[in-house]
């Protein structure tokens, strides 16, 4: 039996097995979890949340995107803005060709099913009750749990993620006491302090910086500087994940990237001072995806002029790591808001003192943007200029970033909090939308509700 759960009455019988569900804007993070389960081996399966159509007005729905072999031109219509499902039309056709269809590779029977749904916080609640809808209405689950997507994190073991020393026999508790998570995905990024599995509302803060401006921005970079890839998203993003990585030396590192003034260039411009890279285009033909290699002065310029080259060639340099600069200084492009560490601190500054120490001490970091070279170096080191002295900062990231929150939510899913939370078919149909939409944002206060 898993931790935490208890035996519930043999008149209420639990559902067979429960669809996790990470509802991302960029990719949806789905499995299946039941009691037994060994979650040490479990891993979700990992679908792109858009539907697709290539040059030659082939279209591509969820999985079907891997089958794709040019990304030229690809355009996309994503049921996922801001962080929030507005499209359900796209969102239903994805849903069903991954899970409801004949076909589908993880199929589901939704009335022996329960849905642990993982969303943003500070949704809508006209965006929610819609999404309880279609749930119960459309699909017909016979359980349902619509939380808020950082929360689930404080199900997962904390301490391993930091690499805390102890004895074997050590009992861990879920959910963690208390966690500072910072959630930087394709839309935007969050601050959110969680205690005793409990997001702290008042506290959340959001940073409207995700992985889908950085791609945007770079985009822009590298149009008006070498080719127009304004129709290129798709390989500019895949660059941008290649090739980007967090400065821990902004101005140093702009100095060794800057060409100098006209007629005075710098000697070290043409080997790229250490951090130039040549990135190397698909063809479509031979590569599928673009290669990063070191860079070689003069490459790109001799394939241009080359009649029997096959390779289309980018200098990144500045480029590199100037893009993900904006997590911590969105300034740089006029925008209003403060940097990922200042949002911190602002989060910090409405709690009591009291939870500093403990919040500063467990800062986990999950989303696609964890993933760039030095991007936990670099937060550390600046709360570390912002905090007291007498506060130890401690900030890590899980193995895979990206499934985080999923692995979380399938261990929610398995503990005893999930059949406190979920409601059934049954009460939605008893109770109405409303009653619903305060029991989960009540969460573990849901005691409270009559």
């Amino acid at each position: 039996m898993a931790p935490g759960r208890k035996p519930k009455s043999a008149g209420s019988a639990l559902p067979s097995s429960t669809l996790v569900l990470d509802n991302g804007a960029d990719t949806i993070k789905a499995g299946f979890v039941t009691v037994d389960d060994d979650m040490s081996n479990k891993a979700p399966r990992v679908i792109p949340n858009c539907i697709a159509r290539d040059r030659h007005n082939k279209t591509y729905v969820g999985a079907e995107l891997e089958k794709c072999k040019d990304f030229g031109e690809i355009t996309f219509r994503r049921p996922v803005e801001k962080g929030f499902i507005v499209n359900w039309e796209a969102q239903k056709e994805i849903w069903d060709r991954a899970f409801f269809d004949d076909k589908a590779p993880q199929r589901c029977d939704p009335s022996t099913t329960r849905l642990v749904l993982a969303e943003q916080p500070n949704s809508l609640p006209a965006l929610q009750t819609h999404c309880d809808q279609i749930v119960f209405e459309e699909y017909g689950f016979s359980s349902y749990y619509r939380g808020i997507g950082p929360s689930f994190n404080a199900y997962q073991d904390i301490q391993a993620i930091f690499h805390t020393p102890r004895t074997p026999d050590t009992i861990i508790d879920v959910p963690a006491e208390v966690i500072l998570l910072i959630d930087s995905g394709y839309s935007h990024t969050t601050v959110t302090p969680i205690l005793q599995g409990r997001p702290l509302h008042t506290a959340i803060r959001r940073l409207d910086v995700g992985g889908k401006l950085l791609t945007n921005h770079l985009t822009r970079l590298l149009s008006v500087r070498h080719f127009d890839m304004r129709n290129e998203t798709y390989i500019v993003n895949e660059m941008k994940e290649a090739a980007c990585y967090v400065s821990l030396d902004f101005k140093g590192d702009l100095d060794k990237t800057w060409k100098g003034t006209r007629g005075e260039r710098r000697k070290d411009y043409a080997t790229g001072g250490g951090i130039a890279k040549d990135y190397v285009l698909p063809d479509s033909h031979t590569r599928f995806h673009g290669i990063v290699r070191d860079h070689e002065p003069g490459a790109a310029a001799r394939a241009m002029k080359s009649a029997v080259s096959t390779e289309d060639i980018l200098t990144l340099r500045n480029e590199r790591f100037s893009v993900p600069e904006l997590l911590f200084n969105p300034t740089d492009i006029g925008l209003r808001q403060p940097g990922l560490a200042d949002l911190v601190m602002q989060s910090l500054s409405v709690l009591p003192v009291g939870l500093w120490p403990g919040l500063l001490a467990n800062i986990v970091v999950v989303g696609g943007n964890a993933k760039f070279v030095n991007f936990i170096q670099r937060l550390q080191v600046e709360l570390l200029e912002r905090v007291p002295d007498e506060c130890v900062v401690r900030v890590a990231r899980p193995e895979d970033p990206i499934v985080s929150t999923w692995l979380g939510a399938a261990n929610f899913a398995r503990h005893e909090h999930a059949d406190r939370l979920a409601v059934t078919k049954q009460e939605y149909e008893e109770h109405g939308a409303a009653w619903v939409a305060r029991k989960f944002a009540l969460g573990l206060g849901v005691d409270t509700l009559r």
